[in-house]
Parts: structure tokens; C-alpha cells; sequence
């Protein structure tokens, strides 16, 4: 077979609508982030952890249509199990059911019936853990997400710290939940819904700085701690309006990341456009690592 040095328009046609689905798939909060299962599965000769944990996730489900935190417990004695839902802060009560019930399916089809597991959705996450099981520190590192583009000239690291410190200044208000942009930096935190203001703070200090770590000067990351996480998305030309003023945009480093490329689309005609979205594109891919044996 042949080969030719142009692109035929089919061809530029099929990038571009690769294209379009990776951002169109990106704006779902029900998008999976990262899942964590114990390798332990329920000694359950009776059905009774089974039909508790039905229970805990029907509890849960039915509560994210008005709440976007919510923690129980379902069952007596060493049967019992512990669960949790919350959903990012501006989620909408239709968007915050439709993430909690999503993840309760993940949870099922991805873990089973293990004694303990964590869904984390771009929108929301699950946990739950039987009765004593051992838990995680409120500031151990779960899971991480750094840009694999490095921020080129000289300010970024400045600029990136002065934009994590405001996560900090907003969530010592006591809400749990903060977003913004600054200096063409936008970012996102938030803590566990029943974490103190102190210990809030606290705990975003700490992963602000397991970012400085571990993302060094990527142009994107998240990182997922036990009781709270933060994301960060630079844009060299300004953040956009509709990160800062829309739910729907607001979230994870990586959605960011290719709402700027949907952003260059508009503005670019011609055999050019498949150029820059390719070079673009090269942003959004992120490398990605777990933490510990029972989230792995």
C-alpha cells in the first residue's frame, strides 16, 4: 500500500471528531478518576453485609438529591459498615444524584463486595469500610494527577503558589469548598464535609505542598487526599470566563486543560486548526499514580 504526504478532509475529519469526543466526554462529572478496593471481600455466609451494603448505597443515592455531603451507618456489631458520599461544591442537586449514583454502580461492577472501597468520580466520590477496619490518615496521599507539560519562562512556580495559597484563605472561612482563578491560574479545593475549619486548612496545606512535590511545574494537577483535594490549570492567556462562573466547567485540571483546547478550536480555521489541536492535545495527557496497597 501506498502512502501519501497530504491528509485527505475524511482523515482531518476523523482527528477532529476524536477530538471533539475526548472534550465532550471530559465535561461529565460521572467521568472515573480512580478507584481504590480492599483486596479483602466480605465473609458473608448469612447475606448480611451484602444486603447491608444495598442498603448503605440505596441510603446513599437517595440522600445526594438534597444533600452534598452525607455520612451513616448501616447494620450493628461487627456487621456494620461506614459510608460516605460527597459531591464538589457547585454541583447542582440533579448533578450531585446522578455522580453518587453513578459511583455506587462503579463501586459494584469495579470492587464487589470487598470490606471496604473508594470511588472517586470527577464530581463526587463514595467510601465505605466495615467495622473496624483500619483507616487512612486524614492527609495520607491517595492518588495524584500531574500534567505531563511543563510550564515554560520564568514567574510559574511564584505564580502556582500564590494561586494555592488562595485555596487556603478561602476555605478558612468554614465552607468547606473553594474555587477561583488568579493570575492566570484557576484552582480547586475541597474538604470533607465534616472536617473542622482548622483541620480543613490543615489538610489542604498539606496538599498543596505534596503538589510542589510531586507535580514540580506541570501546567496541571490534582492531588487526592483522604479528607480533602485540590486542582490547579494554568492558562498562559487567562483563565476563562466560564471556569470561574460555571459548575459545569469548574473541576478537575484535566477538563480545564481541554475546555482551553475547545476555546482555540473556535478561533482557528482550516488545515491549521488539525495542527494546533494535535500540539495541544499533547497537554491533556497526564501521568497518573496510585498510593498505597488499599487504594491500588
Amino acid at each position: 500500500m501506498g502512502s501519501s504526504s497530504s491528509s485527505s478532509p475524511f482523515s482531518l475529519l476523523l482527528v477532529f471528531l476524536a477530538c471533539f469526543a475526548i472534550i465532550g466526554s471530559s465535561s461529565d462529572h460521572t467521568n472515573l478518576v480512580y478507584k481504590g478496593c480492599a483486596d479483602q471481600k466480605f465473609q458473608d455466609p448469612t447475606g448480611v453485609y451484602t444486603q447491608n451494603l444495598k442498603t448503605l448505597f440505596d441510603t446513599l443515592v437517595s440522600q445526594s438529591s438534597t444533600n452534598k455531603f452525607y455520612k451513616t451507618t448501616v447494620g450493628d456489631g461487627q456487621s456494620a459498615i461506614l459510608g460516605i458520599f460527597q459531591c464538589r461544591g457547585d454541583l447542582s442537586n440533579a448533578d450531585c444524584s446522578n455522580c453518587v449514583s453513578k459511583a455506587t454502580d462503579r463501586s459494584r461492577k469495579l470492587c464487589g463486595e470487598t470490606i471496604a472501597a473508594r470511588i472517586q468520580l470527577s464530581g463526587c466520590y463514595i467510601r465505605y469500610e466495615v467495622s473496624g477496619f483500619k483507616q487512612a490518615s486524614g492527609t495520607e496521599l491517595l492518588y495524584k494527577v500531574c500534567g505531563s507539560t511543563q510550564a515554560s519562562g520564568t514567574g510559574f512556580t511564584e505564580r502556582l503558589d500564590s494561586a494555592l495559597g488562595e485555596i487556603v484563605k478561602g476555605l478558612q472561612s468554614g465552607n468547606g469548598f473553594y474555587t477561583g482563578g488568579y493570575e492566570s491560574v484557576y484552582v480547586l479545593g475541597q474538604c470533607e464535609g465534616d472536617l473542622g475549619s482548622g483541620d480543613c486548612v490543615d489538610c489542604v496545606k498539606t496538599a498543596t505542598e505534596r503538589d510542589k512535590s510531586e507535580c514540580g511545574s506541570s501546567i496541571s494537577g490534582q492531588i487526592y487526599l483522604q479528607q480533602c483535594y485540590i486542582s490547579y490549570s494554568y492558562y498562559p492567556n487567562g483563565v476563562p470566563s466560564d471556569s470561574q462562573s460555571s459548575s459545569s466547567s469548574s473541576g478537575t485540571g484535566q477538563r480545564n486543560t481541554q475546555k482551553t483546547v475547545a476555546i482555540v478550536l473556535g478561533g482557528v480555521v482550516g488545515l491549521g486548526l488539525g495542527v494546533a489541536f494535535l500540539l495541544v492535545l499533547k497537554s491533556v495527557f497526564k501521568k497518573r499514580h496510585h498510593y498505597g496497597n488499599y487504594w491500588g
